[in-house]
């Protein structure tokens, strides 16, 4: 199954449903990818206002 990105949290998964989010609103047409894994010391997950540790679109098409 091709990867998605969730146009609410910009999480990227497999699947139908978001399992950060709960949401079905996703495309497979994103751009860029940010891994986090320490989110309270990342400049990146501030500025993205990111909470948790995962792997996000930078732009979600």
């Amino acid at each position: 199954m091709a990867e998605k990105a969730c146009k609410n949290c910009k999480l990227i998964f497999d699947g139908a449903k978001c399992p950060k989010c709960g949401s079905e609103d996703a495309s497979d047409s994103y751009k860029g990818r940010v891994i986090i894994l320490k989110p309270e010391e990342s400049e990146i997950a501030k500025n993205m206002k990111l909470k948790d540790r995962g792997d996000y679109a930078i732009k979600v098409k």
